[in-house]
């Protein structure tokens, strides 16, 4: 059962989602806040598998709210997928490289909604679909001229390459394709890249690949 708790200001946006979800089998709403603060209290005491969170609440709003469960040991299987109304959110970028594991539009079909809380759910990132990969390479691209993470220096040659290709939007098996390796190979590459860097998921993998240089907007 993949336990959801909604973050949305307005109720009818929240019952919305909450009929959607309930009504599949294998998905289960614990709890809905209204603000930032709220969703920080209900996730830390209900600790869900997954919270779709509004980016713009009042009070503390949602960027402020997944800094801060991001930030929580406790809530480390914990996966934060950003809900905006726009596809280029000027705090899309921002919130990926806070901790979410990606984000929807909130005009997203039904049946993407649910592929997507389940994606998410078994530990994949909501990065695939073109629009994300636009809105990462449009806000790096504003970016300064990147410094290197100091971590990025303990990546082998093979790691940098396919932390690259991470960045660059391709699936494990598509980096196993280009690279000829395995599929089990390039999957055990970037869980030691992420471990290295100390990368939360694969969404923040993508951020700190655009951060280092190794990958900028229009590369492929």
């Amino acid at each position: 059962m993949i336990r959801v708790v909604l973050a949305d200001d307005q109720a009818l946006v929240r019952a919305g989602f909450r009929a959607l979800l309930d009504a599949e089998p294998d998905i289960e709403v614990v709890g809905e806040a209204g603000d930032g603060a709220q969703a920080v209290r209900l996730t830390s005491q209900t600790r869900p598998d997954l919270v779709l969170m509004d980016i713009r609440m009042p009070g503390v709003d949602g960027l402020t709210a997944t800094r801060q469960l991001a930030a929580d040991p406790a809530l480390a299987q914990l996966r934060i997928v950003i809900l905006t109304t726009f596809e280029l959110d000027e705090y899309v970028f921002e919130a990926l490289r806070s901790g979410a594991a990606g984000f929807l539009v909130k005009d997203t079909e039904p049946v993407e909604l649910l592929r997507g809380v389940r994606a998410v759910a078994a530990g994949d990132a909501l990065l695939s679909p073109s629009v994300t990969r636009r809105v990462i390479e449009q806000f790096a691209a504003r970016a300064a001229a990147p410094t290197p993470p100091r971590e990025v220096a303990d990546l082998t040659d093979r790691e940098r390459e396919v932390v690259a290709l991470v960045g660059a939007g391709l699936s494990n098996q598509e980096i196993a394709e280009r690279l000829v390796l395995s599929p089990a190979t390039a999957k055990t590459h970037v869980s030691r890249a992420m471990g290295k860097v100390g990368a939360r998921d694969r969404a923040q993998l993508v951020v700190l690949a655009y951060e280092a240089g190794l990958v900028r907007p229009g590369w492929v």
